[in-house]
């Protein structure tokens, strides 16, 4: 009797075992998802685009808000593998972490799906910002919307770290190691070179072997994400009527930028730099400042300055090109990297190298907050909406939607008291 009533609980538990999984991959191997869960992929990043103000660290900590204390989609353990594991390929972390996050609840379609769910708002915003940036010589200032805003964002970054920093420093030896990064970092030493040292010093505990010491990089930051109000331009796109030649250099110049770029989004500016004010002639040094000022007030990935870009090069055909170029090799990239997340958790080599990654980029995430944080929390105003959201993040399972709104309404409030 105990053998049959064995055999029948374990035939129970492959029927709810299928039926999750066919529920999961729509019934088609894994290549698929049921279109419900594709949906609600969708509907969440389109929301986060939306409200996904702050660059990558308040991106990031969003979804983590979103994805693993409400929803309960993922896990710590492994929002985190996936946050370092995105570090080691090029392009935008967070729209790749995305990409990633969607692909786990979804399969391929939610892989798809979150990605463009999360661009689409940011693209189309700055399509508008640069169409009345062409047409009227100016865009919509920014700076009182920004005041509010900010400071709850530095509060959802923060209760992020707390969570990460449970997860993912699992040991003394990865506290010191992450300490060491975020003071490595905010000495300005390169990104890149964190993430590099941080994995191998982790596996050379781990194995342990002995590392040989690397030097440490240089890096020029701009300041804050405040930007300063653009200047005029006027006039019409660079080509009006674009020649399929234009469009595809447009594009093949993207899709290169987006291929190799590692590193913050500034890093995207020397790119920028390079191939269109310097090789290309297409933009002046002051319309490329405007392009990545546009970049960093709007919502979502700081990439889309590529679609400002393309719209002052080539009109809204050059916006639709240069965004899909720009952001085309993070959905290859994931795809891949989609296939090798697993094998780094069970080896014990590459779990070593992925902890050390991930104990890194906590501490990158930290320094970026404390840079924001100095630039953003600037009178009693500002702390106060900071500590407030922090406190509302803290007691309650307040939407992050809801504090970003209210800091918006809090900044533009401020503006229309001291403009009257």
């Amino acid at each position: 009797m105990d053998l049959i009533e064995s055999a029948r609980s374990a035939g129970h538990t492959r029927e709810r075992t299928a039926a999750v999984s066919e529920h999961v991959t729509g019934g088609s191997g894994g290549a698929g998802a049921s279109w419900p869960a594709v949906r609600e992929v969708a509907l969440l990043f389109l929301k986060l685009g939306t409200i996904a103000f702050g660059g990558p660290a308040a991106h990031i900590a969003m979804m983590r808000d979103e994805l693993v204390r409400r929803r309960g989609w993922v896990s710590d353990e492994r929002f985190a593998d996936l946050m370092g594991a995105t570090n080691l390929i090029p392009g935008p972390n967070s729209t790749e972490l995305a990409i990633h996050l969607g692909h786990d609840r979804a399969r391929m379609r939610g892989l798809v799906a979150a990605g463009v769910c999360f661009i689409l708002p940011a693209a189309l915003i700055v399509t508008t910002l640069a169409w009345a940036y062409v047409t009227y010589g100016s865009t919509p200032a920014a700076e009182g919307l920004l005041y509010g805003i900010v400071p709850a964002v530095i509060a959802i970054i923060a209760h992020a770290l707390f969570g990460l920093w449970r997860t993912v420093i699992k040991t003394a030896w990865l506290g010191a190691l992450a300490l060491a990064a975020l003071a490595a970092y905010l000495a300005g030493v390169n990104e890149l070179l964190i993430l590099a040292a941080g994995a191998l010093l982790a596996a050379a505990v781990r194995l342990p072997r002995r590392l040989p010491r690397r030097p440490p990089g240089d890096q020029n930051r701009l300041p804050g994400v405040l930007a300063a109000p653009l200047l005029a331009f006027g006039g019409s796109p660079l080509f009006p009527e674009p020649t399929g030649g234009q469009l595809t250099q447009l594009f093949l110049t993207m899709l290169k930028i987006g291929s190799v770029l590692y590193g913050s989004g500034y890093v995207l500016l020397a790119f920028l730099r390079g191939d269109f004010v310097e090789r290309l002639g297409w933009l002046s040094s002051q319309q490329l400042a405007d392009a990545v000022s546009i970049g960093q007030v709007t919502p979502g990935p700081v990439f889309t300055t590529a679609t400002f870009v393309g719209y002052v090069v080539a009109g809204p055909i050059g916006a639709f090109v240069a965004t899909v170029a720009i952001f085309l090799p993070s959905f290859v990239f994931v795809g891949l990297l989609t296939r090798l997340t697993g094998w780094l958790r069970s080896s014990r080599w590459a779990s070593a190298l992925l902890d050390g990654v991930n104990a890194a980029a906590l501490a990158l995430m930290a320094g970026v907050s404390y840079q924001l944080a100095r630039t953003a929390v600037v009178d009693p105003l500002t702390a106060a909406i900071a500590v407030l959201s922090l406190v509302l993040l803290w007691t309650t399972k307040l939407n992050n939607a809801w504090l970003i709104a209210g800091g918006a309404a809090i900044g533009l409030a401020r503006a229309a008291l001291l403009a009257g």
